[in-house]
């Protein structure tokens, strides 16, 4: 496909090009990742995300410069080092989606390679969509919490080999004939192994540890974020800290407040929220 030469994304996509992939349509870019529909020559398509997006980070800018700018943020060029640190966290997430492509609903690696300036890999094309779709509909439907079950059960999966995903939300969760299937471990660590930086700053669906141990977050970390997405389908609303789970069904009441508790050794193991989810109701 053909992008303006200015757009942030067509110097990875032409290179794309000359390592033999014909692209179809990009999907997305960041300051981390180009993710596009391409296929080589007498191959299937497929999802290519190539370690390398934007050149420019977007950077807040110091209160007394705000009162002169048109908005909060700058565009700051990545350096080579940053660029290389860059490289090293998407070979890290390439091999953390290696080992969980056998796992029952991750989304696979399907192969992988390298570029002049970047690595690549390749998983299949999901075409039903996310999970923000089902979020757009009310009343919440059965198959929605099916959707939810197998995202709890790629969790559990993920959380016996020791990988945390740490981000999990609406849209990383993708539809392939009416189940779910979880995807981008761009965030994900191993439990042997800190990753990432000390706090992140809150989001919506994050736990509250991570403003004080981001890089040592554990598998509750994941029960939390996807309690909160359950939360969001059954009740319509992001659940407060004095979230009144009286609205939630009886039969999932406790078990979504407890993946909500603030402290993670309270919360209950994916497993638990599978059985919740999948359990026969009247």
């Amino acid at each position: 496909m053909d992008l303006h030469p200015l757009h942030p994304a067509a110097w990875v996509l032409h290179q794309l090009s000359q390592d033999g992939w014909q692209v179809d349509k990009l999907l997305t870019f960041t300051r981390a990742s180009t993710l596009a529909l391409a296929h080589r020559k007498d191959s299937e398509t497929v999802v290519i995300k190539a370690g390398f997006g934007s050149n420019h980070v977007l950077a807040e800018l110091d209160a007394e410069q705000r009162a002169s700018a048109y908005g909060f943020y700058w565009y700051a060029q990545l350096t080579e080092n940053e660029r290389a640190l860059s490289r090293d966290a998407f070979r890290e997430e390439a091999d953390l989606t290696e080992e969980a492509s056998a796992l029952a609903h991750m989304v696979p690696l399907l192969d992988r390679g390298t570029s002049a300036k970047f690595d690549w890999y390749t998983m299949p094309w999901l075409s039903g969509g996310n999970f923000r779709e089902h979020m757009l509909v009310q009343p919440p439907s059965a198959q929605g919490l099916w959707i939810l079950a197998d995202v709890a059960e790629a969790l559990s999966h993920l959380h016996e080999i020791g990988i945390v995903h740490r981000d999990v939300y609406q849209e990383n969760i993708l539809i392939h004939e009416g189940r779910g299937h979880l995807t981008d471990l761009g965030a994900a660590r191993r439990l042997t192994t800190p990753r990432g930086p000390e706090r992140r700053q809150p989001e919506v669906h994050w736990p509250p540890e991570y403003l004080d141990d981001y890089r040592n977050a554990t598998t509750a970390a994941d029960i939390f974020s996807l309690g909160v997405l359950i939360y969001r389908y059954l009740c319509g609303d992001i659940p407060r800290l004095d979230a009144d789970h009286e609205r939630l069904p009886v039969a999932l009441r406790n078990v979504v407040a407890a993946a909500l508790a603030r402290h993670p050794r309270q919360r209950p193991s994916a497993g638990e929220l599978v059985d919740a989810l999948r359990a026969p109701r009247s």
